[in-house]
């Protein structure tokens, strides 16, 4: 597998030689890592590096670089992940340059990250846990064919008040 073309973007496997400034300033920007987990931590390009290559060389994780198609930027990254592949199924988790909000590039993402899932792994679903206040990435996967499942009640603890985490899924329809 050497890229995944989209309209806007493509996604490829990111290596450690993909990690540069950029990639270091989402991770270290706020704002842009307000909903994900990682929020807690500041990184240098070695951390980022060394969990790009561990993400390699594991079986059951895999993380893709969003690439916009015109310029060949680095805008973001998702990742297929926590892959069990004897229930035949991962999560998927993604994020964006705030630069490049709102312009589809999310959408385009998990929906190119999805297909690979499905028919490059073998995947007979997919699902993602998200912020109830991150109207963003919830919409961009519900413009990807996912549905909303269900939701746990006051489950993330976001700045000084609880959220809920909306579970999301997708069934691959070619396997069932």
């Amino acid at each position: 597998m050497s890229e995944l073309m989209g309209e806007k973007v493509f996604l490829k496997i990111l290596s450690p030689e993909d990690v540069g400034e950029e990639y270091l300033s989402w991770m270290n920007d706020k704002e842009v890592t307000q909903f994900l987990e990682s929020r807690w931590t500041e990184y240098s390009l070695e951390d980022l590096k060394d969990y790009v290559k561990n993400i390699n060389e594991s079986s059951n994780n895999f993380i893709f670089g969003i690439f916009l198609k015109k310029t060949c930027a680095h805008i973001g990254n998702i990742k297929i992940g926590n892959i069990n592949h004897h229930h035949g199924f991962g999560d998927l988790g993604f994020l964006i340059d705030k630069n490049y909000w709102n312009k589809g590039y999310g959408t385009e993402a998990i929906k190119l990250a999805t297909k690979y899932a499905f028919r490059n792994l073998g995947l007979r679903k997919l699902f993602a846990g998200i912020y109830s206040n991150n109207i963003g990435s919830y919409k961009a996967f519900l413009k990807s064919g996912y549905q909303e499942v269900g939701r746990l009640k006051k489950h993330h603890r976001y700045q000084n008040t609880y959220v809920d985490q909306i579970l999301v899924e997708k069934f691959n329809n070619e396997v069932e």
